[in-house]
């Protein structure tokens, strides 16, 4: 299994060869460092720690120095570990880079999902809304606490007002459309979870249902163009 860290920066277009139009997600995957190997031996798990985009040095502090020293580059502002058989060829001080995933390839994207702060029953769980008119003092409350049993109280689970979002979210077996190694970007078919600029992870399918596919795109606006609309 592969895997790499990227940043969500927007949707697009791009059109097949043969005219379809594919809804795409421009993932940026820049070169992922390795910072640290985990291995059996020493953590009880095998991984590999990577980080992307530069820190400052006078705003690391000396843990996150002494690991970047380490692998010879400077701190990182994002750092997260990746589990694949595939990735324990490499070693401290080596990047992991966008061409590890090939046209066609079916993959999973792993976010956060967008917040959406404190929200009502109405919107957290799509519940119904009560009567608008003839008097009605009930629009958009909780319905009844009873669980139908005389217990006195109220069972856990119960759908209630309380904080929406900002939870990890797993999209299964999305379409690789176009790698871009030269623009360090990945363009995968559909929507991803989280807001804008993002980090996420893309790995190899692991419930993948369908088969590798010959997809030839031409793309109708580059990846430049996609982040400067995205920053205004």
């Amino acid at each position: 299994m592969k895997s790499i860290l990227g940043r969500k920066m927007g949707m697009t277009q791009v059109f097949a060869a043969d005219g379809t139009m594919y809804p795409v997600t421009v993932v940026e995957v820049l070169p992922n460092v390795v910072l640290q190997v985990k291995t059996n031996e020493k953590d009880g798990y095998v991984a590999v720690q990577v980080g992307v985009e530069d820190k400052k040095e006078q705003r690391a502090n000396k843990a996150e120095k002494g690991i970047a020293a380490k692998a010879n580059t400077a701190p990182k502002y994002e750092v997260v570990e990746l589990q694949g058989d595939e990735l324990s060829k490499y070693q401290v001080g080596e990047s992991i880079t966008v061409d590890i995933f090939e046209d066609g390839e079916v993959v999973d994207v792993v976010g956060t999902s967008k917040g959406h702060g404190f929200t009502g029953v109405i919107k957290r769980w799509h519940q119904a809304i009560g009567p608008k008119g003839h008097g009605s003092g009930f629009h958009r409350q909780l319905g009844s606490h009873s669980n139908g049993l005389g217990y006195n109280r109220v069972f856990k689970g119960k759908k209630m007002a309380g904080h929406h979002g900002n939870q990890q979210a797993t999209i299964l077996n999305l379409l690789v459309v176009k790698v871009l190694p030269e623009k360090n970007a990945i363009l995968i078919k559909g929507a991803i979870p989280g807001p804008k600029k993002s980090m996420v992870v893309v790995r190899t399918a692991i419930k993948a249902k369908q088969p590798k596919l010959d997809v030839k795109p031409i793309i109708n606006r580059t990846v430049e163009t996609v982040a400067v609309e995205e920053n205004q």
